[in-house]
């Protein structure tokens, strides 16, 4: 994820950047200027925040939220399978169910042990146990 979104933020990878991608969203795409910065934040953004741990549960939601307008938008036409074969149009929305279910458990389990929203709450517990 953090590809994509490093490409559409910055221009990374041989992405256009804040600029150009906005331009094909709402130029070639149609889509509203408000929903192209909202895909660009939850890819950039989001994915930091899954890499680190922090506010796991909001990143992951933003992602589901992604994932589930990309399969009704463009994979859904193109069938569940991914184009392996380069004989299909574009990709199916197989690889985008997975993205769902790590999104939710995500969601349901939070990031882990090692995560920054596992250091905040044990921080938490510690302070609200010395009152």
């Amino acid at each position: 994820m953090f590809p994509h979104g490093a490409q559409k933020m910055l221009g990374w990878f041989g992405g256009g950047g804040w600029t150009g991608t906005m331009h094909f969203f709402t130029e070639t795409v149609h889509m509203s200027y408000f929903t192209g910065e909202l895909t660009i934040l939850i890819e950039f953004f989001g994915s930091i925040m899954l890499i680190t741990g922090t506010f796991t549960r909001v990143a992951a939601l933003g992602i589901l939220g992604l994932f589930i307008g990309i399969i009704f938008n463009i994979a859904l036409p193109n069938g569940f399978f991914m184009n392996w074969g380069g004989d299909q149009h574009g990709e199916g929305f197989e690889y985008h169910l997975l993205v769902l279910g790590m999104s939710l458990a995500l969601i349901i389990g939070g990031a882990g042990n090692l995560s920054v929203d596992s250091l905040i709450s044990k921080k938490q517990t510690i302070v609200l146990n010395n009152k």
